[in-house]
């Protein structure tokens, strides 16, 4: 077990469907631990495996003292709707009203490849929703309006920690000739 780096905003891995897992072994349970580890200490609400770089149907979430984990989820959603703000622990100290479902069932499985199902409203169903949206390769600001998109980016690219981001450098040598 061990607390991992989290990725920040825009790193490509974040905007990449995840995997579904198909192995239920002693990795899988790493990687759970992991997950709970990183998500405990930063501390969030939920993380998915994207989020520490391993691009699996997996996240953690901790919300009302329930602390948990879901593979594989597949959601059902109420009509009914909540907005709310909702931040993410790759987008730090940032916060949006969104649009989300009032309640969910998740179903899926536990890291030993037994059936699980969450339901939950409000808080729980917010980060539920938010967690799969990551394992989808979406962020959500992606759920915002228009107008709060563009607020948010705005926001983000005069982030310190955007800022801090290292730019990332061709590893080809530069030559004249193909100018």
């Amino acid at each position: 077990m061990a607390v991992q780096p989290i990725r920040l905003f825009p790193d490509p891995v974040l905007r990449t469907p995840a995997a579904p897992v198909e192995t239920f072994d002693k990795e899988l349970r790493r990687l759970v631990k992991d997950l709970t580890e990183t998500m405990v200490d930063a501390p969030g609400a939920g993380l998915a495996a994207p989020q520490i770089g391993v691009s699996l149907r997996v996240f953690t979430y901790w919300v009302d003292d329930e602390l948990g984990h879901l593979v594989n989820p597949d959601l059902d959603l109420s009509e009914d709707v909540q907005d709310g703000e909702e931040g993410c622990l790759s987008v730090p100290g940032m916060a949006f009203d969104t649009r989300r479902a009032r309640s969910v069932v998740a179903r899926g499985m536990n890291m030993h490849g037994e059936p699980v199902v969450i339901s939950g409203s409000d808080l729980l169903a917010r980060c539920v929703q938010h967690e799969t949206d990551h394992l989808d390769g979406i962020i959500f600001i992606d759920r915002l309006d228009a107008e709060g998109r563009k607020e948010a980016m705005r926001q983000i690219r005069q982030a310190e920690w955007f800022a801090d981001q290292a730019i990332a450098v061709s590893p080809h040598p530069i030559s004249s000739r193909w100018l």
